[in-house]
């Protein structure tokens, strides 16, 4: 499943597990038990080795899209990794176009990272309930519901529930990186 997805595009790119190790700084053993479904990887460790492979993450968690530009409540694509605190919802079609917009669900005390991450692109967040913490560089910011913030995804972020509450909020990245 995962691990084959990940194999099939390491693969088609020619690389070895030393390759993909030496690109996302995990070790060739960690990856392999990943490829063999032995072991998941975290959401840190999925997005160094999407990044390194140079595509979305939710790209090795969905299945194929259609062709539809409505995205019903109870058929949008979900990725909840496992010892994660973040839940992300696809609302755009497919990875296929030029932004990725979804809801993103956080728990009360949880960050949406281990370390701050970077990406390319742009990205516009809403949040839409409870209090988020987000920082951006060197600068950290308190959102309350109906805040938003736009910022360079290049620069490195960290998001953070620092509410008793589920945070949720609305999240638009382009390019999609997801």
């Amino acid at each position: 499943m995962l691990g084959e997805k990940i194999r099939k595009i390491r693969s088609e790119k020619d690389m070895s597990l030393r390759d993909l190790a030496e690109k996302t700084g995990l070790t060739p053993s960690f990856l392999s038990q990943v490829e063999r479904d032995l072991t998941e990887p975290s959401i840190t460790s999925l997005r160094k080795i999407s990044g390194a492979l140079n595509v979305p993450i939710f790209f090795f968690l969905l299945e194929p899209d259609d062709t539809s530009p409505v995205i019903r409540k109870d058929k949008r694509k979900v990725l909840q990794l496992p010892e994660s605190n973040l839940t992300y919802e696809l609302l755009s079609p497919n990875l296929e176009k030029s932004m990725e917009i979804m809801v993103a669900r956080l728990k009360p005390g949880a960050a949406s990272c281990e370390t701050p991450l970077s990406h390319p692109g742009e990205e516009c967040i809403v949040v839409l309930e409870g209090t988020m913490e987000i920082t951006v560089g060197s600068d950290t910011y308190v959102l309350e519901e109906g805040d938003s913030i736009y910022y360079h995804s290049a620069v490195p972020h960290i998001l953070k529930n620092v509410g008793d509450k589920e945070l949720v909020f609305l999240s638009a990245i382009t390019p999609p990186m997801f």
